[in-house]
């Protein structure tokens, strides 16, 4: 079964995470398949990309499963390729919309934040636990969309933020239910399509500081300062021991 599947709509191309069974969470073999769709829609006639995630949940994030059976290296990594199709998002040349319901954790939250249009359902959570082990990934692409603030805000969060605090925030564009998206997307669509594919490339890169080398600088040092194996582990037993202890 094909981890990520790539629909092609017309003039859009749909990316859908399908490891439902996880949660869709980002496994080393997700992100290379993430990578390898976004290259395609952009070598396709496509105007716009659509992220969206089967299952009950559009992703967990970073899939933690099997984290004492990786080393610091391993996981660093991983990180690193997550950052890497991030920054591609980011700075992709085609309109970017995330469709979100469910669990939207980590570095999905992460993805979402790169989209140029964010929709999601009133059930959608986010919550971006990186800095409670010490990971600085994507801060700089947060604070651009909702201010240094909210950033903060957001990130210093011990529990999920709901989509009406996202809405408020600017973390989301809009709060829409499954049976509004076709509508929602015809809408950007038309928007988009009033432009020629050059000028809107031209547009989003104006609109959007390339800072990808300090980032992914940012990244390393803060995956690398002391291990972020036994950090991550640490993290999950307070989970665990919450769950346990509520």
């Amino acid at each position: 079964m094909t981890l990520v599947q790539y629909v092609e709509d017309g003039l859009i191309v749909r990316i859908i995470l399908n490891r439902p069974q996880k949660l869709n969470a980002f496994n080393e073999g997700i992100i290379l398949e993430l990578t390898q769709a976004l290259s395609r829609a952009e070598k396709s006639m496509a105007r716009m990309v659509v992220f969206q995630g089967n299952g009950k949940g559009f992703s967990g994030g970073f899939d933690l499963s099997d984290i004492k059976a990786s080393s610091d290296s391993e996981l660093l990594m991983r990180f690193i390729q997550i950052e890497e199709f991030l920054q591609a998002v980011y700075h992709c040349p085609l309109a970017t919309v995330a469709f979100v319901h469910g669990a939207c954790f980590g570095a999905a939250a992460d993805l979402v934040a790169a989209c140029h249009w964010r929709i999601a359902t009133n059930d959608a959570r986010f919550m971006m636990p990186g800095p409670k082990f010490g990971l600085v990934l994507g801060t700089r692409r947060l604070s651009v969309l909702v201010g240094e603030d909210n950033a903060r805000q957001l990130l210093l969060r011990d529990k999920p933020f709901d989509s009406s605090d996202a809405l408020e925030t600017n973390f989301i564009s809009e709060i829409k239910e499954y049976d509004e998206w076709a509508n929602v997307e015809e809408k950007i669509f038309s928007q988009v399509n009033k432009t020629d594919i050059e000028t809107y490339a031209e547009l989003a890169s104006q609109m959007r500081p390339d800072h990808r080398n300090s980032d992914m600088t940012t990244l390393v040092r803060s995956a690398s300062s002391r291990s972020v194996q036994s950090r991550i582990q640490i993290y999950l037993d307070h989970i665990n021991e919450q769950k346990n202890n509520p």
